[in-house]
């Protein structure tokens, strides 16, 4: 009685292994890629509240590019490991105008996303709930659902409402 296995037998092992590699590995890959533009999605969306704030009390925008302003830390201080920095600034309009832009860094980071930026912008501000508009120079396959309506320019973008 034979003990092991043939060599086709062991061919077609490895034919099968292959093929799920050829299927995971990609898959993986989004997942990664998805999971560090979440990343920026959370870092810049932690600043509505303060960008909020500021707008109310001041009637402004808040520019954190040099200082920290009415709550929202100096943007060099707002990064993570795949974010280099998180910007509000924008021109303040009784409908809102304020913007947030979360710059992704330009290395250590999946291709789709290096140097990209995610973008939230606010909106009707006057009506007594904030809207918050998302756009993103990311690839499409990379942007979550909350930031994934593609327009014509190539861009995503989306609402979302927060009451504030």
């Amino acid at each position: 009685m034979k003990k092991g296995f043939t060599l086709i037998e062991l061919l077609i092992v490895v034919a099968i292994i292959g093929i799920l590699a050829g299927i995971a590995i990609p898959q993986y890959q989004d997942y990664i890629a998805r999971s560090q533009f979440a990343e920026g999605m959370s870092l810049a969306s932690g600043q509505k509240a303060g960008v909020i704030d500021s707008f109310a009390a001041a009637g402004t925008c808040p520019n954190n590019a040099s200082a920290a302003v009415g709550g929202v830390p100096v943007a060099s201080a707002i990064k993570g490991s795949y974010v280099q920095s998180v910007t509000t600034g924008g021109t303040a309009s009784d409908a809102g105008g304020c913007t947030i832009i979360a710059k992704f860094k330009d290395e250590g980071i999946t291709r789709g996303l290096l140097g990209k930026q995610v973008t939230l912008t606010m909106g009707n501000a006057d009506g007594g709930s904030v809207t918050w508009q998302c756009e993103s120079s990311a690839d499409k396959r990379y942007v979550p659902q909350a930031c994934a309506k593609a327009s014509q320019s190539g861009k995503t973008t989306t609402t979302t409402t927060t009451t504030g």
